[in-house]
């Protein structure tokens, strides 16, 4: 029996494995193990009582051999139970067993003692051991009682009926104690589910609001902004030279550089949509989206079979490394890859643009790009890892990801 599986739960000493945590097979464990405990105080004293009042051979050897045996039995189990190993267990079940023979060859009235012996052989060795040492002393029981009282069918069968019954109990036992693990793997497995549940459905809400907020600055603020620029425009067109044209100009250059802004918002709120379950195909819609004077070459072969939360923050800070191209790099081509690895997979977007000086973003990231920030804050709760190299012949945006995230 591995030590990982030793369960010595009707010896002395407080449950650890089974009934550790409480649940509604608890009280039959404690009322078990309280009964054994019982049992064996209660033989041990007839025992005694035996040596001392019926002619036996040597009474005091009898008295000191059944408070060995009880001792054995106490001091035994509770330090079996802090050592906590399978080896330790039949250690101590020998060390009982071998006081047991040598009581028995000195009164008959020990076999009685073989009756706790069968529970704990059945709890402290694997099968088919276990019943192989309960029919051993069983076997021993017949035959010291034969020894000392001669045979008879009464000293036959009693021990063979007490090793039937020990037998029932124990793998009766043994049955409850697993269902009891069964159980709580069974609540483990739905309060993470439970968990796992509340986080989709965190996330839907997140998604909806940001979905709810992008309709809202598309509708009210974009076209908002849109409409000053045309009036702008008209107004600039119709005096070009007129007074005030500069600040005209100036103003409906203010107002398409927060136009453009804020369809860079709305993007980063409404991501292309992963209800396939298929990242490449995004990461390809996504190229295809509107980039201002920036082509985006997409390579995604290795995006398959991703948990649905990886694929959805890969797109995410694919979507904001590109929107970072599209406003900062003045860059003319971005390639997106994605690369799976045994252990992770690896998100390079990379650019042809201007660079910048990434030691003074690191340095200073009050003023650096929001949208490093946001990568390094998402990557943070998922356990990512995010590297930028940047210079004047372009910015590679990586980060990797634990295949398993969940």
């Amino acid at each position: 029996m591995a030590p990982s599986t030793f369960r010595p739960m009707l010896t002395p000493g407080p449950a650890r494995r089974v009934d550790a945590m409480p649940t509604a097979l608890t009280p039959v464990f404690v009322g078990l193990r309280t009964g054994l405990h019982l049992l064996v105080v209660g033989l041990c004293a007839v025992v005694v009582v035996r040596g001392l009042l019926v002619p036996a051979d040597a009474p005091a050897a009898v008295v000191g051999l059944t408070g060995a045996f009880g001792a054995v039995y106490g001091g035994g189990g509770m330090l079996v139970r802090a050592v906590g190993t399978a080896r330790a267990g039949r250690a101590w079940l020998g060390a009982l067993v071998v006081v047991w023979m040598v009581l028995l060859a000195l009164v008959p009235e020990a076999a009685y003692l073989a009756f706790p012996l069968f529970f704990l052989c059945l709890q402290l060795l694997p099968r088919p051991w276990s019943l192989l040492a309960v029919a051993a002393v069983t076997g021993v029981s017949v035959v010291g009682l034969a020894a000392r009282s001669g045979w008879s069918v009464a000293g036959a069968l009693g021990p063979v009926i007490g090793a039937g019954v020990a037998t029932l109990i124990g793998l009766g036992y043994q049955a409850l104690a697993r269902e009891a693990r069964e159980r709580e793997d069974l609540v483990a497995q739905l309060l993470a589910t439970r968990g796992q549940l509340a986080r989709t459905e965190r996330a839907a809400g997140a998604a909806d609001e940001r979905s709810r907020l992008a309709r809202e600055i598309h509708d009210t603020v974009a076209q908002g902004l849109a409409s000053i620029q045309l009036l702008l425009h008209a107004a600039e067109r119709a005096a070009p030279d007129g007074p005030g044209a500069a600040q005209v100009r100036l103003a409906r250059e203010t107002a398409a550089a927060g136009l453009a802004e804020t369809r860079r918002f709305v993007r980063e709120l409404t991501p292309p949509a992963l209800d396939d379950g298929d990242l490449a195909a995004a990461l390809r819609r996504l190229a295809g989206a509107t980039w201002t004077g920036l082509e985006v070459e997409v390579h995604a072969d290795g995006a398959a079979d991703l948990p649905m939360a990886t694929q959805t923050a890969l797109l995410r800070i694919a979507q904001g490394a590109l929107a970072n191209v599209e406003q900062h790099a003045q860059a003319r081509h971005a390639v997106v890859r994605v690369e799976r690895t045994p252990a992770a997979v690896r998100l390079t977007v990379s650019d042809d643009g201007r660079g910048f000086d990434v030691a003074a973003t690191s340095s200073a990231p009050e003023t650096g790009s929001f949208g490093l920030r946001a990568m390094r804050e998402r990557l943070a709760q998922l356990d990512g890892e995010l590297r930028v190299t940047s210079s004047a012949a372009g910015t590679s945006v990586q980060v990797e990801l634990p295949v398993g995230t969940p």
